[in-house]
């Protein structure tokens, strides 16, 4: 029985021929990522901005300001309401009340539905959620110091591993997946909660582990073609592990395609991070971060950390 084969045995692809347009598509989404973020902001969650949220789900779109006119005037603060995941669910957001324990909260959730039914008899509460603005802050710091220790560790890492031209680049492709996951956050306003951190770490974790197995193989052909130029040389090592990079991100995105149809709306923003996530890693991984490797001015035949060292002095000739 044959193996399925994605990539045939001898595809040779230019990749490091089309590193200055990646060099330029790179920077001006991250720039453009980076102007969304500062622009329009995150649409953060209840997690990180604190307060009530009730999510209510109706049989046909409704008017947002007939929703808002009613909830308002229950005076019990201003309310903000966002569509979620389709035009039939509204995410509707309240301040805490002044004594905020659960009998008040709960109070004002009731009050709430009531309202609600009275106008939209057939409308579905599947959920609520509370959090103090002392516990927002506290997650919103926890979780940009765990991207960032993660981003910092992994980069280390690489640096100590291999030589610091692979640090550096390492850290360029990471903070460029999640610049460009947090661009499309902004752009299309999804809701940005902890769940999106676990997504953004999760991304973290599946781009470097494809780095790091193209830098093994830049390595190991370092050693093995010593006389080799350092383009020819990438773009061996990428064609060589460009078989396991593809079906390996295929196999994911699968199962993520499967997770965004059927995980259902609250699952949605995670997935379509996840999604996206993989593909820029995939693009990074490929055509960012090895190409960088020549613009930091690594050469072949320089001392490389790690065991299995090729004798001084032993040159194998060009293939």
């Amino acid at each position: 029985m044959r193996l399925l084969k994605l990539v045939p045995d001898n595809t040779n692809l230019p990749f490091v021929s089309l590193r200055y347009w990646a060099f330029g598509i790179t920077a001006v989404l991250t720039l453009v990522a980076c102007a969304l973020v500062g622009t329009r902001g995150l649409n953060l969650g209840v997690d990180f901005v604190g307060g009530l949220m009730i999510e209510a789900k109706f049989d046909q779109p409704p008017s947002l300001d007939r929703v808002r006119s009613t909830v308002d005037g229950l005076g019990v603060g201003e309310g903000s309401l966002q569509s979620f995941g389709d035009p039939k669910t509204i995410s509707i957001r309240l301040p805490l009340p002044q004594d905020a324990d659960e009998g008040a909260t709960n109070r004002v959730v009731q009050r709430v539905q009531k309202a609600l039914r009275g106008v939209y008899p057939d409308v579905q509460f599947t959920r609520y959620d509370t959090v103090s603005g002392k516990v927002s802050g506290e997650l919103i710091r926890n979780g940009l110091l765990a991207v960032l220790l993660a981003v910092l560790g992994i980069a280390v890492f690489s640096w100590l591993r291999y030589e610091w031209q692979f640090g550096v680049s390492t850290f360029v492709a990471i903070m460029h997946d999640v610049l460009m996951t947090m661009g499309f956050f902004a752009l299309t306003r999804l809701e940005f909660d902890l769940n999106i951190v676990a997504a953004v770490l999760t991304i973290i974790g599946y781009s470097i582990n494809d780095k790091i197995v193209i830098d093994d193989r830049i390595r190991e052909n370092m050693r093995k073609y010593r006389q080799m130029d350092m383009r020819a040389l990438i773009d061996l090592s990428v064609n060589e592990t460009l078989p396991r990079t593809v079906m390996t991100s295929l196999t994911i995105l699968l199962a993520l395609g499967a997770l965004l149809i059927f995980g259902g709306h609250v699952l949605r923003g995670f997935t379509a991070a996840m999604i996206l996530g993989i593909v820029i890693g995939t693009y990074s991984s490929i055509y960012v971060s090895s190409s960088l490797l020549i613009t930091l001015g690594l050469r072949p035949g320089v001392p490389l950390g790690g065991q299995g060292e090729g004798k001084p002095g032993v040159n194998v000739a060009k293939p």
